[in-house]
């Protein structure tokens, strides 16, 4: 066999590992995938008439709201999802695992391809139940078109790639488990902070440059525009520039983290 198809075996090894550990683990992904569907109908049922009142200047329209608030939620869904990544790989490291896999004759990046791989697989199957709850409660998006449906989910797939590179870092980084869970936790917070339930120029001015210049924002605001068929400006280069450079970095302070001789 060529050198490449076995890099390619043994990281189809490592995926169908992690994919197994996560069907016979399930707690985690639904601990993580409960906390944005919660918020999700909190927003829209207790909030939802009061916020919509509030951004469009007139009466209550609770399904406006629910358009205006379903992106940022299902970009939450995957900073949500992602957590279980950073806590997979440091169980790994912590257990010894990771050790063992250093000495045996494998391709060394399949540790990680498969980590990546499956968490990202994870994250689009969270995002796609997370869509459906919206659906069910009222969530529409008649003026998108094939092309932008089809960008929408590149966008949630090159996000979660990258988000996913940064929480195997931090797992990496982390001496057990529970350091990396709360190590990850801002991918969770950041999403409060950005235009994901409220627009940015409602917010005080001081703290308008927090939640616009961030990798959330342009990315809610991206994939709002192509659900709902409205513009997105710069939004979407912007969001890929912030994917492509989470993700390089993500990466390299994974590998850099992996390659170490371990202490």
């Amino acid at each position: 066999m060529s050198s490449l198809s076995l890099a390619v075996r043994d990281c189809s090894t490592m995926l169908r590992r992690n994919l197994l550990h996560a069907r016979r683990y399930p707690s985690l992904t639904l601990n993580l995938l409960l906390t944005p569907v919660m918020l999700l109908l909190l927003f829209v049922y207790i909030f939802g008439d009061v916020m919509s009142a509030g951004m469009g200047g007139g009466g209550a329209d609770r399904s406006e709201y629910i358009a205006y608030v379903v992106p940022g939620i299902l970009l939450m869904t995957i900073g949500s999802t992602v957590i279980g990544a950073a806590v997979s790989v440091a169980t790994d490291m912590s257990e010894g695992i990771v050790a063992r896999f250093r000495t045996m004759a494998i391709h060394r990046g399949s540790v990680l391809v498969g980590h990546v791989v499956g968490n990202v697989l994870q994250s689009v199957a969270s995002v796609v139940l997370v869509g459906a709850v919206a659906v069910a409660i009222g969530f529409r998006s008649k003026d998108a078109t094939a092309l932008e449906w089809l960008a929408a989910f590149g966008l949630l797939a090159l996000f979660a790639l990258a988000l996913t590179w940064i929480a195997v870092g931090m797992g990496m980084a982390s001496p057990n488990a529970e350091a990396a869970s709360n190590s990850a936790m801002p991918l969770i917070l950041l999403p409060l902070i950005s235009s994901a339930f409220t627009p940015i120029d409602a917010m005080p001015g001081w703290f308008q440059p927090i939640a616009q210049y961030q990798p959330f924002t342009p990315a809610i605001e991206t994939l709002r525009g192509l659900l709902l068929g409205t513009g997105i400006g710069n939004n979407g280069w912007i969001a890929v520039a912030w994917c492509l450079g989470l993700a390089v970095l993500g990466y390299r302070w994974s590998a850099s983290k992996f390659g170490q001789d371990p202490k």
